[in-house]
């Protein structure tokens, strides 16, 4: 039985787990990322992880997701938010020559996108966009089964396109992202409250909470028409800590995109929960590494 090996790279933690062709994990352990985090000390953690996740060294593969772009061959970390020193990190080189198996790395937002589309929410589709509501907004396009990255990898920063252009300066050099309109930071700057109170306060029938989520639900509308427009996916995907409280802004979020969008760009459209919640990275390095393998019949 063939396996491969997915690693989620995070700012606090490193989950890895084994997996089979058909996505079944084997086993899997979180260990804390070193502080600080340097390249040279995360890949020390790395090789001791792999070893006690892997301890017959029965994996072909290592796809590994990255908290920030990879370049275009999955093979450098070119910044990695949140990571001390991180700047064009050959981290792929460095793993393949301490384990010897072969190795890529993706975007963690990308990973996400991958493991919802193969085993989570967008598994029946074959064009999707996963968006994910955090500490930022990351985001994945999916077209035709595959992970789309553009020329230079980068493709997908979907928390940076504009959706006001006289909002708040974003990290981006861009103004009134729609990262600044619904990440984390921006509903505790808009409400002075989390979102986890939000989504609790809205379930009691709390009318400012519940008047809250619609105006969030509208703005995700508005920037998702866009990227409706341009890629016409089968469905979209929402995934991140905020979509916890998906049943609150989705209403208004559809009623934006059936008003904005014509029919035609929007066509059986499915607007979904994400699944997998922590894992959907280490699973979609693992989906990652697959493609790294010649799988036997």
């Amino acid at each position: 039985m063939q396996q491969v090996i997915g690693i989620d790279l995070g700012g606090t933690a490193i989950k890895l787990g084994r997996f089979t062709t058909d996505g079944k994990c084997l086993q899997s352990i979180t260990v804390d990322t070193p502080q600080p985090a340097t390249p040279e000390a995360v890949l020390l953690k790395m090789i001791e992880a792999i070893a006690q996740v892997d301890p017959d060294n029965q994996s072909r593969a290592i796809g590994v997701g990255t908290p920030g772009p990879a370049d275009a061959a999955g093979r450098v970390a070119k910044v990695a938010i949140n990571l001390v020193g991180w700047q064009d990190v050959p981290l792929a080189d460095w793993l393949e020559a301490k384990t010897g198996k072969p190795t890529i790395l993706a975007n963690d937002a990308n990973c996400a996108g991958l493991g919802e589309a193969w085993l989570g929410a967008g598994r029946n589709f074959q064009h999707l966009i996963l968006l994910t509501l955090g500490t930022g907004v990351g985001g994945a396009i999916i077209l035709d089964g595959k992970l789309f990255v553009g020329h230079q990898g980068a493709a997908a920063e979907l928390g940076l396109i504009t959706l006001n252009p006289d909002g708040p300066m974003c990290n981006s050099g861009n103004q009134g992202s729609l990262e600044q309109h619904t990440s984390i930071a921006a509903i505790r700057r808009r409400t002075g409250k989390e979102p986890a109170e939000l989504g609790k306060l809205a379930q009691n029938g709390d009318i400012e909470a519940l008047t809250f989520w619609q105006e969030y639900g509208k703005d995700l509308g508005i920037g998702l028409t866009s990227l409706i427009y341009v890629l016409t996916p089968q469905a979209v995907i929402i995934g991140g800590g905020v979509s916890a409280s998906f049943q609150y802004f989705l209403p208004a979020m559809q009623a934006e995109i059936e008003k904005r969008v014509l029919p035609t760009s929007r066509l059986g459209l499915q607007i979904l929960p994400a699944e997998l919640g922590n894992s959907a990275g280490m699973v979609g390095a693992a989906k990652l590494a697959w493609g790294l393998v010649t799988v036997d019949s």
